[in-house]
């Protein structure tokens, strides 16, 4: 995409034509003060991203978690436990977590050198192949509008603690009108609603933590001690074999999918050369801690073999039994609603994510024009209603029993997650080479400590993963709807890819050849503003961090 400014000269905003100036008619300021260095910011050459930058550190960082803090975690574990036990959740759990750990510290090095909405898409089309990028962009648009409808889904497994008159479908209806307001107003209401839903969120998971432990150990409506019984009751702690172990994989991959998208909020995000680094290193420490720890004691505390865990009509959420086991029904309720509150907070952001990368497909021209305009908040509004739109069809076919419906999208949700974070590894590992080539690794704000075995790591263990895990598919006995939600991402992906290349006869973008110049962020202001906090601002900082 070298000549990506010269055919973006113009971008529809809802008002006009916004000329797009080129890279050499942007000077950077003689001195380095705050204000020249935003006007040059704001004549830099930006040709896949239109948007504004309100997004603040602070949102951000909480978007981090709320994207991964949702369902997944909520709701897959119990599916988790049931098919492969305690000691393969945590085990898949640590496995996937270490592979998004590297993914993201890969993202966050192309992100925070050219931060746009596109993100990894956008990569994957500048850095490898415009078709690659194509085939991707269009597979996680479909992924986070299925993510969507797996939320709305959600909100009738979870409504099922209550014996509610309400109908699920009904209370799915109302979120989905809320969340399309939420997102199609102004940014800054999504990333404040995100911002108070995540941190109830995270409340509420330290709370579990403990609750979870004064549990274990004898702090519950029996008495008793219960130790590490759990893990040696039944087929415990590995269930159902090495079949077992493997759909552990794709439902951890659902769960902590999101964590990728955090790095499309990089083109609304303010300084994002400053922003993103410090979201990679330090969010993503505190969700694995928070994952790894949960897994552990719900694992713990909740046998495997507890009705309604993963059932074809109903799910029973393993954190709402821990905190059942403390002897209170009123705490029962709470966490059933905070569950609900994530499953608001993850529908949130999946719709925001898909917003932004059907916005990115019509700047790129890989889809109508018509999904880039932006209304006077500068937010692609028929985006937002593209996405949604297809999100309540998905919802729709709930009648198929919200359990089993919920567990046909997870698995292409999952699927989907691990192709992407595939794709990012192949792409950081095009961009350093191109960047090498270019002489250009001193601007990076940013550096992946784990290039370049980290990338190729994610690449090769995420490919196993993918073909592996489907293994549940064929035992006992063969399931055709399973298997086709397992793998029908893997050639629809294919063909994509393959048609958009015969369509457009692209080819693999040189490292001489690779655009490094459009749409990055300048590193200046890292440089001039350097590291200013006494020593008692890093200490308030540090502890915030450890909370």
């Amino acid at each position: 995409m070298a000549n990506s400014t010269e055919s973006l000269e113009d971008i529809h905003n809802g008002h006009g034509k916004i000329p797009i100036p080129p890279p050499s008619d942007i000077t950077k300021p003689a001195h380095g003060t705050d204000d020249d260095l935003e006007t040059a910011l704001g004549e830099r050459s930006v040709a896949a991203d239109r948007l504004a930058r309100k997004l603040s550190a602070r949102q951000v960082q909480m978007i981090a978690i709320g994207g991964t803090i949702g369902t997944g975690l909520f709701l897959g574990t119990g599916k988790s436990l049931a098919t492969g036990g305690p000691a393969s959740m945590l085990i898949g759990y640590a496995i996937v977590g270490a592979i998004v750990f590297i993914t993201m510290l890969s993202l966050g090095e192309m992100a925070a050198f050219v931060p746009i909405a596109g993100s990894f898409c956008t990569f994957a089309s500048r850095f490898v192949d415009d078709a690659f990028g194509f085939a991707l962009t269009w597979n996680y648009w479909f992924n986070d509008a299925v993510s969507m409808a797996s939320d709305l889904v959600a909100l009738q497994l979870v409504l099922q603690y209550w014996d509610s008159k309400l109908p699920g479908w009904g209370l799915a209806l109302i979120v989905w009108v809320v969340l399309i307001l939420a997102n199609i107003v102004t940014v800054r209401i999504y990333g404040e609603l995100e911002y108070w839903l995540s941190l109830l969120k995270v409340i509420t998971i330290i709370i579990f933590i403990i609750l979870g432990i004064v549990v274990n150990c004898g702090g519950n409506k029996d008495h008793h001690y219960i130790g590490g019984h759990n893990w040696f009751i039944g087929d415990a702690p590995f269930v159902g074999g090495i079949g077992g172990f493997a759909s552990v994989f794709v439902t951890a991959a659902f769960a902590y999918g999101g964590t990728e998208s955090i790095a499309i909020t990089a083109g609304e995000t303010k300084d994002p050369a400053r922003t993103m680094p410090k979201v990679v290193r330090n969010v993503f420490w505190r969700i694995l801690l928070f994952y790894l720890l949960s897994v552990l004691i719900l694992g713990l505390n909740v046998p495997y073999n507890t009705p309604n865990l993963n059932s074809k009509d109903a799910r029973t959420s393993p954190f709402t039994l821990v905190f059942q086991m403390a002897g209170s029904t009123a705490a029962g309720s709470f966490i059933n609603a905070v569950i609900l509150t994530s499953v608001l907070s993850a529908g949130n952001h999946a719709l925001f994510a898909g917003t932004r990368l059907l916005y990115t497909l019509a700047v790129e021209r890989h889809a109508p024009p018509l999904f880039s305009n932006l209304n006077r908040n500068q937010v692609p509004w028929i985006a937002v209603l593209a996405t949604s739109v297809i999100s309540i069809l998905c919802f729709g076919a709930s009648f198929i029993g919200a359990g089993q419906l919920w567990t046909w999208l997870q698995n292409i949700v999952g699927v989907s997650n691990q192709l992407s974070w595939i794709a990012i590894g192949i792409a950081s590992l095009r961009f350093r080479a191109g960047i090498k080539t270019q002489n250009k690794e001193h601007l990076l704000p940013f550096k992946n400590w784990t290039y370049p075995w980290g990338p190729w790591f994610s690449v090769i263990l995420n490919s196993f993963l993918v073909l592996v895990q489907g293994w549940s598919s064929f035992s006992p006995s063969f399931s055709v709807v399973t298997f086709f939600s397992l793998y029908i991402e893997l050639p629809i992906m294919l063909v994509m890819y393959l048609g958009w290349k015969a369509l457009t006869r692209s080819k693999t973008v040189s490292t001489h050849d690779m655009d490094l110049e459009t749409d990055t962020y300048p590193v200046d202001r890292l440089e001039i503003q350097g590291d200013t906090r006494t020593w008692k601002e890093k200490a308030y900082n540090a502890w915030r961090w450890i909370l």
